[in-house]
């Protein structure tokens, strides 16, 4: 495979997931919600993995054929970021903290066990880390930027006269986008949580807007696709 279009693909995915999107939404409140963001982190990568899979065996290009799917997508992709996010501000986190609360609710102590607490119940990161991950695999299966990069962006890259085939080639293409969501994601994810851990009472914040990212996301994306439709 040809050298610099792999170190050409790779720059631009790196770019494109380096742009936040529903992606970005969903691993920033899992970091402030969570007691580990890998199985959110994980059912990300695996949407796109399953992608990627798609691509390489030739359903990409029946996929680009048929922009209705393209629109369906979107608006499923909409619907499901504006769920996610009416959740995450109906039930806000807060953070339980074990021996130095005073009075006033401050915390002279560490933060129990990292638990993130959600409504006052048990710690949400125990809580089902399948569903965890099935949610991350929906936001990233659905999310029309990814598929439109893999469907769209990565058959430029691919050399027909290579010596790999072109599903081969495809495949490695896709996984060096999977790997760069990996990097992005994984700082992302942590840097939530590392603010949270700095300023415990910035999680309702940062979780409030990360909520409020997902919805705005999801609106940007039904108006985007009735534009694409108004103008064609």
């Amino acid at each position: 495979m040809d050298v610099q279009l792999l170190v050409a693909c790779s720059i631009m995915m790196t770019l494109m997931v380096l742009v936040p999107g529903p992606d970005w939404a969903y691993l920033i409140a899992a970091g402030t919600r969570e007691r580990t963001i890998l199985p959110s982190l994980v059912g990300i990568l695996a949407g796109y993995l399953v992608v990627v899979a798609a691509v390489a065996v030739g359903v990409g290009a029946v996929v680009a054929a048929l922009p209705g799917f393209i629109a369906a997508l979107t608006i499923a992709a909409a619907l499901y970021l504006t769920v996610l996010g009416v959740r995450v501000l109906r039930a806000p986190p807060v953070v339980a903290a074990v021996g130095g609360a005073d009075a006033t609710g401050g915390t002279s102590g560490a933060v129990a066990s990292d638990a993130v607490m959600a409504g006052g119940g048990q710690p949400e990161a125990s809580a089902r880390p399948w569903l965890r991950l099935m949610q991350g695999a929906g936001v990233s299966g659905l999310n029309p930027k990814g598929l439109l990069v893999l469907v769209v962006l990565l058959p430029q890259f691919t050399d027909a006269a290579g010596a790999w085939p072109l599903p081969v080639q495809l495949a490695v293409l896709g996984l060096v986008f999977v790997a760069a969501c990996a990097v992005v994601y994984s700082v992302v994810g942590y840097g939530a949580r590392t603010v949270v851990r700095l300023r415990p009472s910035a999680m309702r914040i940062v979780s409030r807007v990360s909520g409020a990212a997902m919805i705005v996301l999801a609106v940007v994306l039904v108006v985007e696709q009735v534009a694409h439709v108004v103008a064609g």
